[in-house]
């Protein structure tokens, strides 16, 4: 999932810099003495959740205001697998949080005790925990007719829209220190920029790229290159030391790979909304089988119950 996490763990220089900004708030006596993240969900029935609304297919909104997509969708099956093993209902409550460093600094200091759609890199992990991913993206170039093919000769000298921090960010600066970055506060105004000429190209999650391109009709935009600039994993994290919550996450994650792998139609109908072949990123059901299937064999197979057993 998407360009959109701080502090952005392209390069190990900025461990020291985000240990020393999140530091503070981390070490202290009430921190160690605070609820966790389900004592905190039995005692208020609420999970919070904090994200963007404007990360297609993961969280925006739909056509009557009300957010939507992947991560949504991901979130609520934490809320019934947390609801279930709490023994009462739980009710998943989205913040919106615009700024990708103030959602990393609630969710590393236990203030939002959930975000979904978090790319994962070492530096993050130092500070919240991750979940299983649940989808696999990179950093690519999307630009008019594919005129730049994300070689570091292709980027010198040009125009290239980037999310202020993100991973495409400090991804174009390792690559090609002569590229001429521009930050956005989103990749839709990156992308709105290209469009109009104001920039040669965007560089971003590819995902996020996809469907911002599938959602403007495509109209002559394409990524480069075949093969991302980065590659990482998706999925979503939550406060550190918090392991039955963590548990549950994943639970709740691994049994809707499961599902899929074994064509249970809610879980089809979930996944294939936003990555199927009739979905927002148009892609094949084999690819999506093969990378769930690649993070359930490096944990363990979950049991659950095939559309055959139902009947």
């Amino acid at each position: 999932m998407p360009d959109h996490f701080s502090p952005s763990g392209r390069r190990l220089s900025g461990l020291a810099l985000a240990f020393a900004l999140l530091a503070p708030g981390l070490v202290t006596p009430l921190a160690a003495a605070a609820e966790t993240v389900l004592e905190r969900a039995a005692r208020t029935g609420v999970i919070s959740m904090g994200g963007r609304t404007d990360l297609p297919p993961f969280s925006f909104l739909d056509g009557s205001k009300a957010v939507t997509g992947f991560s949504i969708d991901v979130a609520r099956l934490i809320e019934a697998e947390a609801s279930a093993y709490l023994g009462k209902p739980v009710k998943l409550e989205f913040q919106v949080v615009n700024d990708p460093a103030t959602l990393f600094r609630q969710v590393s200091h236990g203030e939002t005790d959930l975000a979904c759609g978090a790319q994962f890199t070492w530096e993050r992990e130092m500070f919240v925990d991750f979940s299983l991913p649940y989808s696999l993206s990179g950093i690519r170039v999307l630009s008019r007719d594919g005129r730049i093919d994300g070689s570091p000769q292709s980027l010198v000298g040009k125009r290239i829209g980037v999310l202020a921090g993100g991973l495409g960010d400090t991804t174009i600066a390792d690559l090609q220190p002569k590229a001429l970055r521009q930050p956005f506060p989103g990749l839709n105004e990156a992308v709105a920029a290209l469009q109009t000429g104001k920039v040669d190209a965007v560089a971003g999650d590819s995902l996020l790229l996809m469907a911002i391109r599938k959602l403007k009709g495509k109209q002559g935009l394409e990524l480069r290159p075949e093969q991302p600039l980065a590659r990482y994993a998706v999925g979503c994290i939550m406060p550190e030391n918090n392991s039955t919550f963590r548990n549950l996450v994943n639970i709740a994650i691994a049994r809707l790979l499961q599902s899929y792998l074994n064509d249970d139609p809610a879980a089809v109908a979930i996944v294939n909304r936003w990555f199927g072949p009739q979905g927002m990123l148009e892609l094949p059901s084999p690819m999506i089988k093969a990378y769930f299937a690649a993070v359930m064999l490096n944990y363990e197979q979950i049991q659950v119950a095939s559309p055959s057993s139902a009947k």
